[in-house]
């Protein structure tokens, strides 16, 4: 199991791309949240098998077709054990 945070900038707002990454993560078995940040940028946890874990890393490098990413940092982090992928409330309530 890995571990990866990322957080992608551009106009990744307001297209849709937290329910688009939910479920592309419930459909590669990958756990995890994802929230967008009162900055404009979107961050998400992705927690699995390398692979598949892999494969959002690289889905969040272009998001959904609506979505234009100027950018995307990715963090290595511990593993936590999370079950399932849920959307997060933005932090600060936005």
């Amino acid at each position: 199991m890995i571990r990866r945070r990322v957080v992608v900038s551009g106009a990744v707002q307001g297209v849709f791309f937290r329910d688009t990454c939910r479920r592309t993560a419930d459909a590669r078995d990958v756990a995890g949240w994802v929230r967008n940040l009162p900055d404009g940028t979107v961050e998400a946890v992705f927690e699995g098998e390398p692979e598949r874990v892999r494969e959002l890393v690289e889905w969040a490098h272009q998001g959904p077709a609506t979505a234009l990413v100027d950018a995307v940092s990715v963090t290595e982090e511990a593993p936590e054990g999370l079950r399932g992928f849920e959307i997060r409330p933005t932090p600060g309530g936005f």
